[in-house]
């Protein structure tokens, strides 16, 4: 497998468009938005030497974002004062090591395929825009984000029934919604 090389100059260029876009569509405000992409940047330039080429530079750059986009709603739910959060292994030192190892790379995707999951995530989170709004940050961090019950439930303070009622619901509306315009 050819190993990726990395070009911060061009970042802005090739990717600020497609963060931005992933990222409002997780945190429906332009300003926070802009702000988490900046982030995901500065964060990509102080961990370069961690960029092991074995993930496409995009792949690279939304697992920073990823985890920044996590960040912005553990500090925004948090029970201590909205304090700032750490996360253990996001430090000046391995902010990037961690990445590649979590990410597949999405390189070897046809023309169609490729299409297809372009349109199908449009139908996600066009339904998920539909959802109120603690019914989509559930959905989004247990379903897309993959992040564990105890996580969720201590990030936004409810009770793991309250998440699976939640889940439930939100899990029924987005089925009812893609059941009309995907399927």
């Amino acid at each position: 497998m050819p190993k990726h090389t990395i070009n911060p100059n061009q970042w802005i260029d090739l990717y600020s468009d497609y963060l931005f876009n992933f990222t409002i569509s997780r945190v429906n405000d332009r300003e926070k938005a802009k702000d988490l992409v900046q982030d995901t940047f500065f964060a990509g330039l102080k961990s370069l030497k961690n960029y092991k080429g074995e993930a496409s530079e995009r792949t690279w750059l939304i697992s920073i974002l990823k985890r920044k986009i996590i960040d912005h709603y553990r500090k925004i739910n948090s029970n201590k004062g909205k304090a700032e959060v750490r996360v253990e292994f996001n430090t000046e030192d391995d902010e990037g090591s961690w990445l590649e190892k979590r990410v597949a790379d999405t390189d070897y995707r046809t023309a169609e395929d490729e299409i297809v999951n372009n349109e199908l995530g449009d139908a996600i989170y066009d339904c998920l825009s539909k959802l109120p709004e603690k019914q989509a940050t559930v959905f989004r961090m247990k379903t897309i984000e993959g992040l564990e019950t105890e996580t969720i439930c201590n990030d936004l303070n409810i009770t793991a029934s309250n998440l699976w009622v939640i889940i439930h619901r939100a899990r029924t509306s987005m089925a009812a919604c893609m059941e009309k315009n995907w399927f």
